[in-house]
């Protein structure tokens, strides 16, 4: 017994999927995590209890929002429709959005932790060698919080992959579409296929604990860096 052709599927597209949406969150969550750390905006609070408002907000009720954004008669359904582009629910770059929106804190907190943790001085300086500000990010902040963007990646990435609920409400279950591993997991156990649903299930337990090891291992080496974390609900 092994993976099948559909267990085989369903793992492409999950790659394909955690892949897409940690790419999209490191370029759209390192301004956000940098302004949250640096700002001292009356904004600063709530907007970053919406970045974590995945942490404690069931994944069907996020998902079930984004259903109705996304739908044909939400706003920016009406959006993408005007624009020739259709309508993201159930469709791959529907996922995609999904995703981003409830991976957004386990990328976003990891850089504003690191960020936070480099204090003034080493900005200070590279003022008095009159660098500029995206000399200075690129050149000082970035290599100084290294540790905080492989820890955002893995997470973003790790989370994505182990996602459900969300993406079962906005993508459903279509074949070689939507269906990613946890909803061919789920699909193996309502069929009472428990062996299958082992191997599947078995090899997101090992994967999830070797993310756990880059983590705390990467920790160890470069110092702590705080992460959210959060137990996966359907």
């Amino acid at each position: 017994m092994g993976f099948t052709e559909a267990d085989l599927l369903a793992i492409g597209l999950t790659l394909r999927l955690a892949t897409t949406t940690t790419a999209i969150l490191l370029l759209l969550g390192t301004p956000l995590a940098w302004w949250l750390a640096t700002t001292r905006s009356r904004w600063r609070g709530p907007i970053a209890a919406i970045v974590a408002l995945p942490l404690v907000l069931p994944p069907t009720v996020l998902g079930f929002y984004l259903l109705i954004s996304l739908s044909p008669s939400g706003p920016v359904g009406q959006l993408t429709t005007a624009l020739g582009l259709g309508t993201l629910p159930f469709t791959f770059w529907g996922l995609v959005v999904a995703s981003v929106f409830y991976s957004l804190p386990f990328v976003v907190q990891p850089l504003q932790s690191s960020f936070a943790s480099l204090g003034a001085r080493p900005l200070e300086m590279a003022a008095t060698l009159r660098a500029g500000v995206w000399d200075t990010f690129i050149s000082v902040v970035l290599p100084l919080s290294r540790n905080g963007f492989v820890t955002a990646a893995v997470l973003g990435f790790a989370h994505t992959v182990g996602e459900f609920g969300v993406v079962l409400m906005i993508g459903g279950n279509i074949p070689g579409e939507t269906r990613v591993v946890s909803v061919q997991i789920y699909d193996y156990v309502e069929a009472l296929n428990y062996q299958q649903a082992h191997w599947l299930a078995g090899s997101l337990l090992v994967f999830s604990f070797l993310v756990l090891l880059i983590v705390y291992g990467t920790q160890g080496n470069h110092g702590n860096t705080s992460f959210a974390t959060e137990g996966q609900r359907p």
